[in-house]
C-alpha cells in the first residue's frame, strides 16, 4: 500500500489490537508507539532512574525494534514485560518528557517514510504523520476502557481492582491531555470512532470500509 494509516486514542480505546488486525488484513506494517515509550520506561524501573538525564541516556543508549508484532531490547523480546501495572503507572510521566519524544518521533517517521504502515499511538495524525492519508481516533467511555483493562490483567495473572484501573485511566487521560508537547487529541481530519458499545470486528470493518472506499475498491 502506498499510504498510512494513523489511529490515536486514550488508553482502553482498543486502538492497538484494531491496528493490529487492520494491518494483517490490508498486508500492512504494524507500528505500536505506545510499546516504544513502554519500553523505556520498563528499562527506567529496570534501572531505577528516576533523574529525567539519567532516563535519557538510558534510552540513547538502549536499542529499541519492532518485529512481527513483538518489541525488543537489545535482542530482548520484552512484549509482556511491558504491558505490567508499573509500566502501567510510570508511561505517561516518561512519554512527556520532550527529548524521549522527539528521538520517539523521529523514529517512527523513519519507519513510516516508505508508507505502507498502520500506526497507532496518542498523536500520530496531529504530530508524527500528519499527512498519513486516513487517520482514525477512537474513544470510548472511561467505564468500558477500565473494564477492558481489566480483563487484560487478569488474564495476564495481574492482581489489580477495577476501581484502581479506572482511576489510573482517569489519571493517564488528564497527563496525556495535559502534556505540553504533543498532547492527546484528535486531528481535525481524523473520523472519531466511538468503540464503546462496539466489537472489535465491527470497529475494524468500519475502518477497513472507509479505507476501501477511499481506494476505490468495491465493497
Amino acid at each position: 500500500m502506498d499510504f498510512n494509516i494513523a489511529i490515536d486514542g486514550p488508553a482502553g480505546a482498543g486502538k492497538s489490537t484494531v491496528a493490529r488486525i487492520i494491518a494483517e488484513k490490508l498486508n500492512m506494517t504494524y507500528i505500536d508507539t505506545g510499546a516504544m515509550y513502554r519500553a523505556i520506561t520498563l528499562l527506567a524501573i529496570r534501572h531505577n532512574k528516576r533523574d529525567v538525564k539519567d532516563i535519557i541516556e538510558l534510552a540513547n543508549q538502549a536499542q529499541i525494534k519492532l518485529s512481527k508484532g513483538s518489541i525488543y531490547i537489545n535482542d530482548e523480546d520484552v512484549s509482556d514485560a511491558i504491558r505490567s501495572v508499573d509500566v502501567n503507572s510510570e508511561v505517561s510521566k516518561i512519554a512527556r518528557i520532550p527529548e524521549i519524544r522527539l528521538a520517539m518521533v523521529q523514529l517512527q517517521r523513519e519507519m513510516a517514510k516508505n508508507k505502507g504502515v498502520v500506526m497507532d499511538g496518542r498523536d500520530i495524525g496531529t504530530t508524527v504523520l500528519p499527512d498519513a492519508k486516513y487517520k482514525f481516533y477512537l474513544t470510548a467511555n472511561v467505564k468500558e476502557r477500565a473494564l477492558r483493562r481489566h480483563r487484560e490483567m487478569l488474564a495476564k495473572g495481574e492482581k489489580v481492582t477495577l476501581e484502581d484501573i479506572e482511576k489510573e485511566i482517569i489519571r493517564r487521560d488528564h497527563q496525556d491531555t495535559n502534556r505540553d508537547l504533543s498532547p492527546l487529541k484528535a486531528a481535525e481530519d481524523s473520523i472519531i470512532i466511538d468503540t464503546t458499545d462496539k466489537t472489535v470486528q465491527q470497529v475494524v470493518e468500519d475502518i477497513i470500509n472507509i479505507v476501501k472506499r477511499g481506494e476505490g475498491i468495491v465493497l
